[in-house]
């Protein structure tokens, strides 16, 4: 029934990576929940926190390709170092900023762009590192792992940035995810080098070609882009949280609007034993994506504050099952000599998903209500997953074996 965490014990260099990793997105989580805090404090602009989206996502896109091409031909290890540490450089560009007078928009808008650029490069090598440094049997029980750290994560961060926030202010704030920077740096210092497995081209547009024509010809992978893709766009609201807690009351409320739909992926993963005996992956993943964008029109829908973080728990209980299996799906079947470049297809989806939802709810929020865009993203969000499960046959019928 329990949570698996026999790759920690059983594996020296997954375990420091893990570590490291935890920490650091600890502290990205506060960031996550503090920008958006710090730009809404000065405009009070729902489009204006949308913005951040378009800027974090067109610097995303111009270095996702290259992220994954590199991670396949360098060391891996090299490339997540250096990655960070121009994430660290940036995180202390915004804790000077906040401890200005009359903080900088602009210069917000331009370092939240660089790292976004440096995450391009960032995670391919992260994600693709991970299935090298467990045993294959282990793999799904790695996965369940990830998800556990990004839960909790996401549980920890929002929850300390709305209380660091309303007791400490924002340099504070910035302060405590640059120092998770360095743990992070030091952990990633410790393991071992990861070079490719076997000789491969230099970097191309034709290798990067080649990744994407193998993603569309699987349609249980191409399915995990779509289905989280029409999640997240649609369906996830993060750039209307600081208006919502501010009409309820102030920045208290900020934190636990955050932190609610991790609270219920938490749980999940804790009991997350069950999934071992789940086969059809794909059809999980959809059901659960489903639910996903139910649970967004019933957050919509509520009349209070407490209703409200349920139906966000509920949410997050869908997404955190749906994840597991994504990340299954994607640690299981895809060849290591294209898993960098893979895992940047991978990253677009995830992480371009939410910046798009963010600018799509705060522009449909500023011309009609925080109400009718959580709603109508919920609803867009169900009608894109039932057209991924009848367009994409191979996805729904998917049986891991």
């Amino acid at each position: 029934m329990w949570i698996d965490l026999s790759p920690l014990f059983k594996n020296r260099d997954f375990r420091y990576l893990y570590i490291g990793q935890f920490v650091s997105m600890f502290g990205t989580m506060l960031s996550l929940v503090a920008l958006p805090f710090q730009i809404y404090e000065l405009t009070e602009s729902t489009f204006a926190v949308g913005l951040l989206g378009v800027v974090e996502l067109v610097p995303l896109l111009c270095t996702a390709f290259i992220g994954g091409a590199l991670a396949d031909v360098m060391d891996r290890k090299k490339l997540l170092l250096w990655s960070e540490l121009g994430m660290t450089l940036g995180c202390g560009v915004l804790l000077a900023n906040s401890l200005m007078p009359e903080p900088n928009l602009w210069l917000i808008y331009i370092v939240s762009g660089l790292l976004s650029a440096l995450s391009g490069l960032h995670r391919p090598s992260l994600d693709a590192m991970f299935p090298r440094l467990v045993a294959h049997d282990e793999i799904q029980a790695a996965s369940v792992l990830a998800s556990l750290r990004g839960t909790v994560s996401m549980i920890g961060g929002p929850a300390a940035a709305g209380l660091c926030i309303s007791y400490f202010g924002l340099p504070w704030t910035f302060a405590i995810d640059l120092s998770t920077f360095i743990i992070s740096i030091i952990a990633i210092a410790l393991i071992k080098s990861m070079v490719p497995t076997e000789k491969q081209d230099r970097p191309s547009i034709k290798s990067v070609g080649e990744a994407i024509r193998y993603a569309v010809k699987r349609h249980e992978l191409l399915g995990t882009y779509v289905v989280d893709f029409a999640a997240m766009v649609f369906a996830m609201p993060n750039a209307l949280f600081p208006a919502i807690a501010d009409s309820l009351g102030g920045t208290k409320y900020l934190g636990w609007l955050y932190s609610a739909p991790a609270v219920g992926a938490l749980v999940v993963t804790v009991i997350s034993a069950w999934t071992k005996n789940v086969k059809r992956h794909g059809r999980a993943v959809i059901i659960a994506a489903t639910f996903w964008g139910l649970s967004m029109i019933a957050f919509g829908l509520a009349p209070n504050i407490w209703l409200m973080l349920l139906f966000l728990a509920l949410a997050g209980a869908a997404d955190g099952i749906s994840g597991i299996f994504r990340l299954t799906i994607w640690n299981e079947t895809i060849p290591d000599n294209i898993r960098g470049r893979m895992a940047s297809l991978e990253m677009i989806s995830y992480m371009s998903g939410p910046l798009l939802g963010n600018t799509y709810a705060g522009f449909i929020a500023s011309m009609t209500s925080t109400q009718v865009a959580i709603t109508t993203g919920g609803s867009l969000c169900v009608v894109g997953v039932f057209l991924s499960a009848i367009l994409l046959p191979g996805f729904w019928k998917y049986y891991r074996h």
